[in-house]
């Protein structure tokens, strides 16, 4: 570790130079059948991102090439980050003792606070990685429970939008707007409006937007018909629980028109458990796992991964906040970030956009608490509208029977793919016909599996393993 440490000044420089040269990433944009987004040319774009709101305000460049370098080596490719931070984003400096305004006025940015932050857009996009990126975050202009002061009114608003999206116009970038704040009035709603149309007249259009709303909502409730809305990001919150929590992305997924959802911020890593440590201790990366393939199977385009450590980079000298368990360096390497990128690694493995949520695929039980389950045991299930292959996200070891007649050949392949290590193991060759069941390798375990049944005539790569 002394040895990595030492040499960041040395890798500090060769990313800059890298910066500058690599080309850019590709721009993005929403899929023909609405579901997913994809790549100017057409490739499937899978969103892995990671909360990083206080990345712009409170690291330096070395710690900033630190995170970023590990997060596009654990297969992120985006990172979502806040240019007017939650926590004193007005009143402290960044790293470098900057401010972002003048007298707190949006219509007067501070050049060398934005230098930093274009400094470290640079350096996620030559690694390949989007910044999901927030011109400010909500109580800005909603004080409902942060540090405010509120600085925005429809007029400035619009100006810093309008800003904020010329200057980042070709960089690598997805705007989000919002900020975990709720929309009460007519005149908050009008704020928002205003800073989308900013970003649009500043960009051209040449990014996405969308809204992070607060916990438990959805961008859709207040601004799903704006045309500015490209697609819907959800806050399904920090509960480890199924119903009432992730089975919203469903509700998204079924609106019209139609619009790709993701959750932009479900339980994290290392939180506590529905914000109640003392009588649920802190979440663990099975509780983060469980999400992705919620999310992801009932239709989402991507998915969002968070550690309660590095949303406000904690470190030792700052004031924690709501009990975090480590370091934002100690956290980069727990399990479950290097986890969810084998979940990517399996959804690029099959075709990806002609796939589907279907339950369908599950035979219920004569309790059906027991399959499709509830709460943390909650199974679900995607398949290809093909019929090429199906999954099913089996969150604990007990029986389930699928149909088999989902896949269209006549002999499926079948393999369990384990999320905590990225690896699949054949099971065999069965009739693609009736009904049957399977029992995952940990039977009566709290431990999750992936069952993947595949047109045996299709001959797709191992689970995990890039589509040929």
């Amino acid at each position: 570790m002394k040895r990595f440490v030492s040499h960041f000044p040395i890798l500090v420089a060769v990313l800059s130079c890298v910066a500058a040269t690599a080309a850019p990433l590709p721009r993005l944009k929403v899929s023909d059948n609405h579901r997913f987004l994809v790549t100017e040319d057409g490739k499937p774009f899978f969103w892995m991102g990671d909360t990083a709101w206080e990345l712009f305000h409170r690291l330096n460049r070395e710690d900033a090439t630190r995170y970023l370098t590990t997060r596009a080596r654990q297969g992120f490719n985006v990172v979502q980050a806040v240019a007017l931070a939650e926590f004193d984003g007005l009143t402290a400096p960044n790293a470098y003792g900057q401010f972002p305004l003048q007298d707190n006025d949006p219509r007067r940015p501070v050049e060398a606070y934005f230098q930093h932050v274009d400094w470290i857009v640079a350096q996620a996009n030559a690694l390949g990685i989007y910044v999901g990126f927030l011109p400010t975050w909500g109580d800005k202009w909603n004080k409902k429970w942060g540090a405010g002061p509120e600085i925005f009114t429809p007029e400035t608003a619009r100006a810093w939008g309008e800003w904020i999206g010329r200057r980042y116009r070709d960089a690598g970038v997805v705007w989000i707007l919002g900020g975990d704040r709720p929309v009460e009035s007519p005149a908050q709603r009008e704020i928002v409006v205003a800073m989308a149309l900013g970003l649009r007249a500043g960009d051209g259009g040449a990014h996405l937007i969308t809204f992070h709303p607060t916990g438990g909502r959805g961008s859709a409730e207040v601004f799903h018909q704006e045309p500015w809305l490209d697609f819907n990001m959800r806050q399904n919150g920090h509960s480890p629980e199924f119903t009432g929590h992730y089975d919203k992305t469903t509700e998204d997924y079924r609106r019209t028109p139609i619009k790709p959802v993701l959750d932009g911020e479900p339980i994290y890593e290392g939180h506590p458990v529905s914000f109640n440590a003392k009588n649920f201790g802190h979440s663990v990366a099975a509780d983060v796992r469980r999400p992705f393939y919620w999310d992801v199977f009932s239709g989402a385009f991507g998915h969002t991964y968070g550690h309660h450590s590095i949303w406000s980079m904690h470190s030792a000298e700052r004031k924690p906040v709501n009990s975090p368990l480590m370091t934002w360096t100690e956290a980069l390497l727990e399990p479950g970030a290097v986890q969810v990128g084998y979940g990517r690694r399996l959804m690029e493995s099959r075709p990806f956009l002609t796939r589907i949520p279907d339950d369908s695929i599950l035979v219920p039980t004569e309790y059906p608490t027991l399959v499709p389950g509830a709460g943390t045991r909650r199974f679900v299930a995607t398949r290809d509208l093909e019929g090429t292959y199906a999954m099913v996200y089996v969150p604990v070891g007990r029986p389930v029977t699928v149909r088999m007649d989902t896949i269209h050949g006549t002999t499926v392949k079948a393999w369990w793919f384990d999320p905590r290590t990225g690896r699949a193991t054949s099971i065999g060759r069965f009739d693609a016909r009736g009904v049957r069941t399977f029992v995952s390798p940990t039977p009566g375990e709290l431990l999750d599996w992936v069952l993947v049944l595949d047109d045996a005539a299709r001959r797709y790569s191992p689970p995990g393993e890039r589509l040929k």
